[in-house]
C-alpha cells in the first residue's frame, strides 16, 4: 500500500494517526523505513546547513559519515534475503499461542501497541547495555565519535537477532499488522533525535525522548553511562531510575574507542574480544559471567563493573581522524554514491530479481563498503583492496547483473 509524502513525513515523527496507519493484514503495511530514505537525505542536508549557520561548522566528517551509512546499509541487507526475524517470530507466536485478538482498527489497540512496543524497546535497550553478548551486537551504534543524523543510521546487523524476543508477549493479543506499524514508527522516531542542532523542546522533554536526552545516552562521560534508554518516551527512564539530564558537555563514543571506519570490523570486533576474554577467564562460572554480565565486569567486580573504572573525560578528546588526501575523500564520496544508488535500487526491485543477482549485488556492496573503510583509514593495503573491488564491480557489471541500475555513471561504465 502506498503512502503520500506527507504521511511518510509524519510517520518519521510518529504523528501519523491511527486512522491513517491501521491495516487489516500484514501485507498491507507499507515499508515506512525504506520510503523514508529520501527524507533521511533531506534532513541530513538540512542539519549541515543549520549547523553551518548556527555554529559555522559542519556537524560531521566524511570518514565517519561514510562509516555510519555503510553500517546502516549492512544492517538492512539481511532483509533482502529473509523476512525480518522480529516479524517471523511474532507471527509464529500469534498463530500458535495467541490468547485473544484485539481489533486491528481500534484506536485503543493502536495506542496500547504504541506503549507496548516502546516499553519492550526500553527493556531490550537497557539489557543490551547490561549483558555483554547483547552489548557486542548493540555497541556499533555507539562507536561514532560524532553525533549527528548519520549516527542515527549507524545500526547493527546482529541486533535484530537479539531484540525479537522482547516483543513476543504482545503477540499473545496484538495483531501482527498493528505491531509491524509501530515497530517501524519506533525506529523512525529515533532518527531525528540524533542531532546537536536542536537544544531543548520545552515541556515535551518530560515525556518524550529528545535530542538532549539522547545525547546523554551516546556520551562516554561517566555521568552518561547506562542512562536514557527510551525509544520514543523518556517516562520509562524516569520510572525505572535510569534518567539523566544533559549537564556537562557530552563527549561521544565508546569508553574505549574502536578507532576504525571499517564496517565489518566494527561489527565483529567485540565478539572477538568476548571470545578471547571467555577463554582467558578462570573457571566455568567466570566464563559464563563474561557472556552474561556487563561489559565492564571482571572477576571480583559487581555485575555491571566498577563506576570508578570508567575512563575520565577531559573535554579535549580528539576523535579518530586519519589524515587522508582531499582527492581520496572525493573519490570515496563519489564511489559511495554509486553504491548507495545500487543499494536503493536493490531495495526497490528485489522482488523482481533472481536469487543469484541479489547475492552478487550484496557481495559487491559488502566488498565496496569494506574497501571504503580501508581507504578512510589510509591503510597500507587499501589500494590493493580497492583495485580488487573495482575489478569485481566491473566484472559483475559487464556480466549484466548491474545493468540499467546505475543511472549516475551508466555511460561512464559503458565506455570502460
Amino acid at each position: 500500500m502506498g503512502t503520500t509524502a506527507g504521511q511518510q513525513l509524519r510517520a518519521l515523527f510518529y504523528v501519523l494517526p491511527p486512522g491513517e496507519s491501521s491495516f487489516r493484514t500484514l501485507e498491507e503495511v507499507p515499508d515506512y523505513v525504506e520510503k523514508s530514505i529520501p527524507f533521511f537525505i533531506a534532513f541530513i542536508v538540512l542539519e549541515f546547513v543549520v549547523s553551518w549557520v548556527q555554529q559555522h561548522k559542519l556537524p560531521g566528517r566524511i570518514n565517519d559519515g561514510i562509516s555510519s551509512l555503510s553500517l546502516g546499509i549492512l544492517s538492512r541487507l539481511p532483509d533482502l534475503l529473509f523476512r525480518s526475524v522480529d516479524i517471523v517470530s511474532y507471527i509464529y507466536v500469534w498463530n500458535n499461542y495467541k490468547l485473544f485478538e484485539l481489533p486491528w482498527d481500534s484506536e485503543w489497540t493502536w495506542y496500547l501497541t504504541f506503549l507496548g512496543v516502546d516499553f519492550a524497546y526500553y527493556w531490550f535497550h537497557r539489557i543490551s547495555h547490561e549483558v555483554n553478548i547483547l552489548w557486542a551486537a548493540h555497541q556499533v551504534h555507539h562507536s561514532s565519535e560524532d553525533y549527528n543524523l548519520f549516527t542515527a543510521l549507524r545500526q547493527s546487523f546482529l541486533q535484530r537477532y537479539t531484540s525479537w524476543m522482547f516483543n513476543l508477549p504482545m503477540a499473545l493479543f496484538i495483531p501482527p499488522s498493528v505491531f509491524a506499524v509501530h515497530l517501524q514508527f519506533n525506529l523512525l522516531y529515533q532518527f531525528w533525535i540524533h542531532t546537536e542542532v536542536i537544544t531543548n523542546i520545552g515541556p515535551l522533554e518530560w515525556i518524550l525522548n529528545t535530542p538532549s536526552h539522547h545525547r546523554v545516552h551516546h556520551g562516554r562521560n561517566p555521568y552518561c553511562i547506562d542512562k536514557n534508554y527510551g525509544g520514543t518516551l523518556i517516562i520509562w527512564d524516569r520510572i525505572f531510575g535510569t534518567f539523566e539530564a544533559e549537564d556537562a558537555k557530552v563527549v561521544y563514543g565508546l569508553t574505549h574507542p574502536v578507532n576504525s571506519f571499517e564496517p565489518i570490523w566494527l561489527q565483529l570486533r567485540p565478539l572477538a574480544h568476548i571470545w578471547n576474554t571467555f577463554w582467558a577467564a578462570p573457571g566455568f562460572c567466570n566464563k559464563l559471567s563474561v557472556i552474561f554480565k556487563g561489559p565492564g565486569w571482571g572477576p571480583g567486580k559487581p555485575r555491571l563493573g566498577l563506576p570508578e573504572e570508567i575512563p575520565a573525560v577531559t573535554g579535549n578528546e580528539v576523535p579518530f581522524n586519519p589524515s587522508v588526501p582531499a582527492y581520496l575523500n572525493c573519490y570515496a564520496v563519489i564511489h559511495f554514491a554509486v553504491i548507495m544508488e545500487l543499494y536503493i535500487d536493490l531495495l526497490a526491485t528485489v522482488a523482481a530479481l533472481s536469487q543469484e543477482t541479489i547475492l552478487l549485488r550484496i557481495v559487491v556492496i559488502i566488498l565496496s563498503l569494506t574497501s571504503f573503510g580501508f581507504l578512510m583509514e589510509n591503510r597500507p593495503k587499501a589500494v590493493i583492496l580497492e583495485i580488487i573491488r573495482c575489478s569485481v564491480f566491473l566484472g559483475v557489471y559487464k556480466l549484466g547483473y548491474l545493468r540499467n541500475e546505475l543511472s549516475l555513471l551508466d555511460y561512464a561504465y559503458e565506455e570502460v
